[in-house]
């Protein structure tokens, strides 16, 4: 049988490595960790014991033409704040009315998965959820 400790990383496709290395940075708060001399573009970043790795390739798939969307394929990230991690990305532009449809986030207080939710796209349509243990303060 196989003994699965954790998760190691999750990749994701991109189509421009530094307008997404801007995203991971600047938005999520993401610190990008040293990444062996592949030949091919990309960036990692540790997210906790787990990482996050970004990967160039000219035949990569992408969710081309979709909207942010909880039920389609994502990541998820704890958060400490449900409260606080909506406030900030309030305040860097993301909104459930938001006009620019990369801007436009999903606010779930109350998910039924039993706890706080919060989705949005990067530039590339990678659909992310931020979740909290519970739901503090509104």
């Amino acid at each position: 049988m196989l003994q699965i400790k954790t998760i190691h990383h999750v990749s994701l496709p991109v189509t421009d490595l530094e307008k997404s290395k801007k995203f991971y940075n600047e938005i999520l708060g993401l610190e990008e960790i040293k990444r062996p001399p592949f030949n091919f573009p990309g960036a990692w970043y540790q997210i906790g014991d787990c990482q996050l790795h970004l990967i160039v390739h000219d035949r990569s798939t992408f969710r081309e033409n979709k909207k942010v969307d909880s039920r389609d394929i994502h990541f998820a990230v704890r958060v400490t704040s449900y409260c606080e991690t909506r406030d900030y990305l309030r305040s860097r532009g993301f909104h459930p009315e938001a006009g620019d449809e990369f801007k436009k986030m999903i606010e779930n207080p109350k998910a039924t998965a039993g706890f706080p939710q919060l989705h949005i796209m990067d530039p590339d349509r990678n659909v992310i959820e931020l979740n909290a243990e519970l739901l503090d303060e509104i």
